[in-house]
């Protein structure tokens, strides 16, 4: 697959804001994550984006022509000058018209969505998807009319059966959650489309480096930017990256009140400098691991991008340039020896959440999935001894070694 859109002003892709420096048409992603978000009105010209933590700004009583109060500033809940940095970057990584932040990941999953969806709408979703996004979607959207159908991964093999005519809105996320399962996102544009849907792609597991869903024909794309794009485990926030008339319908819903912090926009700035190559070694773990973990009696099943069946790598061979660091193992033993690894792993550390340098492991039993019933996580086979692992970016032989003699350690006396 081709690097992400190029979002230079000379080129075919979105137009850069004009507030921001545009950058050569030529440059990677790596570049792209340096240097991208330069303004030439930095105080005293700051190499480092200040950091404008204010809740308001100051209103010249002579401003009042309409075009100049579109482009001032007014209050932080609305728009900052640290927030925007962070938000042009995704926005360029992800080839996108326009972006916004929010305050978490599902801070933006539920701006979007409420955003979007009116009283008698139908929603079609993944059953893969994030516990808390399924959460919200089934548990709090038929409350305000919105019917809402859940597809298997199974049944996902056939997007055009799994959307009928009249849907509002699609949700998938792929490689899916927690099971890595990979889903071809053209068809699933398609599929929308035809049915006049707006699809919607949560990208957090594959980040932008490793995949583009918007050019791949979604709508929208979604991040906890918590994760991978923050990459550091201080921080929480989100990301939607679209069309300029889409994400103005999202951003008309700001009263929803899940603005980003300075702040946390400034470290989400600074996090995403290092996001390519913190990735590129996240990716090498991740297939590291994976391979040497297969054949080790402890281990029933390793869960990983395109390992599902051979369609799977087919479309992960496609449309992904790297898999990632995210996988799940099934356990020989089940929850005690879940637990067992757990206890027995010396440079993973037992946390909920994703995407940091530091690996981490979690039960998604007792974490994403804490709220789902024995019968929805045996549906979506979340089996007692599934272990999710995100893997940072430690020394490949480390890891391996650490996940071979835990796992040792689980089949022991």
């Amino acid at each position: 697959m081709s690097d992400p859109p190029s979002s230079d002003p000379g080129s075919e892709g979105p137009k850069r804001r004009s507030r921001f420096e545009p950058l050569p048409p030529w440059v990677g992603p790596s570049t792209a994550v340096v240097h991208g978000g330069r303004r030439p009105d930095y105080n005293a010209g700051s190499v480092v984006p200040p950091i404008y933590q204010t809740s308001t700004f100051h209103w010249p009583a002579d401003r009042s022509e309409s075009s100049d109060r579109a482009e001032a500033y007014l209050y932080s809940r609305v728009r900052n000058p640290t927030v925007e940095v962070p938000t042009e970057v995704i926005r360029a990584l992800e080839g996108g018209e326009d972006a916004r932040l929010f305050g978490s990941g599902m801070g933006a999953i539920t701006a979007s969505v409420l955003s979007l969806l009116r009283s008698g709408d139908s929603v079609v979703a993944l059953a893969g998807l994030y516990g808390g996004t399924t959460d919200f979607l089934t548990d709090h959207l038929p409350r305000f009319g919105v019917t809402v159908r859940e597809v298997s991964d199974d049944a996902a093999r056939d997007p055009v059966a799994s959307v009928p005519p009249g849907t509002a809105l699609v949700i998938v996320e792929s490689p899916t959650n927690p099971l890595l399962r990979v889903h071809d996102l053209a068809q699933w544009a398609e599929a929308a489309h035809r049915a006049g849907a707006l699809l919607l792609v949560d990208n957090t597991f594959a980040t932008p480096i490793n995949q583009n869903p918007l050019a791949l024909g979604a709508d929208l794309v979604v991040h906890s930017a918590t994760k991978y794009l923050g990459g550091h485990s201080d921080l929480i926030a989100g990301a939607v990256v679209g069309s300029a008339s889409l994400i103005q319908r999202i951003d008309a819903k700001s009263y929803l009140g899940a603005p980003l912090d300075p702040f946390a926009a400034f470290l989400l700035a600074r996090g995403l400098k290092t996001l390519a190559l913190r990735v590129a070694r996240q990716n090498e773990n991740g297939r590291r691991v994976a391979g040497a973990v297969r054949a080790h009696p402890a281990v029933a099943r390793v869960h990983y991008p395109g390992w599902g069946s051979g369609e799977e790598e087919a479309v992960a061979a496609r449309q992904m340039r790297g898999r990632g660091g995210m996988l799940s193992i099934s356990l020989n033993g089940g929850a005690p020896a879940a637990e067992r690894l757990l206890s027995s792993l010396r440079l993973v550390h037992p946390a909920a959440s994703l995407g940091g340098v530091e690996s981490l492991a979690s039960v998604p039993r007792k974490t994403s999935h804490r709220h789902f019933t024995s019968e929805q996580l045996g549906e979506r086979g979340i089996d007692e001894g599934l272990v999710r692992f995100s893997l940072g970016i430690e020394e490949p032989e480390d890891l391996v070694r650490d996940f071979t003699e835990a796992l040792d350690r689980v089949t022991s006396p």
